[in-house]
């Protein structure tokens, strides 16, 4: 009986030993993979950014007038950047507790410029709803091959907008409003997605650790995670 006890008590330990040697399941390295960086967020990235930079050209095409603050391409294509370096992020093999230096630089990297797309987003979403009450309130008509358009035509000292190669006015008050509106609903979706991607960035790198309790004998290495 003694014996019998002491070989399965011996297998016991083998087989434990061999289990913490073996590593984390095929599953857990998935769910880390997938956790580290969801494909989803890189494609709405690169998808709302061409939508930004091509409503911006749209502007653009109306009127060579339009100003940078006007016509947000800039932010649209700094969000397909950010997404590019999204989907480098998801195809470098993941290392636990980032002793990949590539991985590290990458991961810091891409914070750093959800951050930034961010900013970008919400102060592109604040120049279009400016520009969008603005020419709301524009007062046009047609000077030739150009459109001229006042805040309030009853002020002599009211400021003038020239649009340039224009010829129906309404291109301006209809048009290209809708386009800031449409400016708006897009860079507001830029920064809750950037949101999202740098949230994953900090949760994955501060909120999955390891408590460094042992929940087996002194000579396992096996440990729990929280």
């Amino acid at each position: 009986m003694g014996q019998g006890q002491k070989g399965s008590s011996d297998q016991e330990k083998k087989a434990m030993k061999k289990r913490s040697g073996e590593g984390p399941a095929p599953e857990d390295g998935q769910k880390c993979r997938v956790c580290r960086f969801p494909l989803l967020v890189a494609l709405l990235q690169l998808l709302l950014g061409v939508a930004v930079a091509a409503v911006a050209f749209l502007m653009l095409a109306i009127s060579p007038s339009l100003l940078a603050r006007e016509t947000p391409h800039w932010a649209g294509i700094i969000l397909c950047l950010v997404s590019i370096l999204g989907f480098i992020l998801y195809c470098i093999t993941s290392v636990p507790d980032e002793r990949n230096s590539v991985q590290f630089v990458v991961k810091l990297l891409y914070f750093v410029l959800c951050s930034i797309g961010l900013v970008i987003s919400v102060l592109a979403m604040a120049f279009a709803g400016h520009h969008y009450t603005q020419t709301g309130n524009l007062s046009c008509k047609s000077a030739g091959e150009d459109c001229v358009c006042k805040l309030d035509p009853s002020d002599p000292v009211a400021r003038i907008f020239t649009y340039r190669l224009v010829s129906d006015c309404e291109e301006i008050t209809g048009t290209l409003t809708m386009y800031f509106l449409i400016q708006i609903i897009l860079n507001l979706a830029q920064a809750l997605v950037c949101v999202v991607g740098a949230f994953i960035m900090w949760k994955h790198r501060y909120q999955v650790f390891f408590a460094g309790l042992q929940i087996c004998s002194p000579s396992s290495r096996q440990w729990e995670k929280v």
